[in-house]
């Protein structure tokens, strides 16, 4: 299985990172060696993660294996989904194509920002008083 020709795709969410290889063939998702469905236990996410290969129509034409760190549950199914449109964008230009105008190719840069000195929060100050 080393030498199998395969589809490689870095995904970014929040905090998480996740290394995604697509084999050509049916097979399963697999995810830090765990079906997807028990790593991702929500149907949202689990929606989430099978988003790229419901644009692309190919969810049985590919075996999926998946490596994630860092982040929360939800930030991860985010980094899944992304490295899957990445690698099923390296197939072929008609499929980056179909990628790209689904929107999946673009990195969610959204992240909690960080506390301020002085701050209650990373933007709640404190209440002044009137008089």
């Amino acid at each position: 299985m080393a030498d199998e020709r395969y589809f490689y795709g870095t995904g970014r969410r929040k905090n998480a990172i996740a290394k995604v290889r697509i084999y050509p063939g049916a097979g399963p998702l697999v995810v830090n060696d765990r079906p997807m469905a028990e790593y991702f236990p929500r149907l949202v996410w689990q929606k989430q993660v099978m988003q790229p290969f419901q644009q692309a129509e190919a969810a049985t034409k590919y075996r999926v294996e998946v490596r994630v760190i860092g982040g929360g549950l939800s930030g991860q199914a985010g980094a899944v989904a992304h490295g899957i449109a990445r690698a099923l964008s390296a197939t072929g230009e008609e499929m980056r194509v179909k990628m790209r105008h689904a929107g999946l190719l673009t990195r969610d840069s959204r992240v909690k920002e960080r506390k301020k000195y002085g701050l209650l929060g990373a933007r709640k100050a404190k209440q002044s008083p009137k008089r």
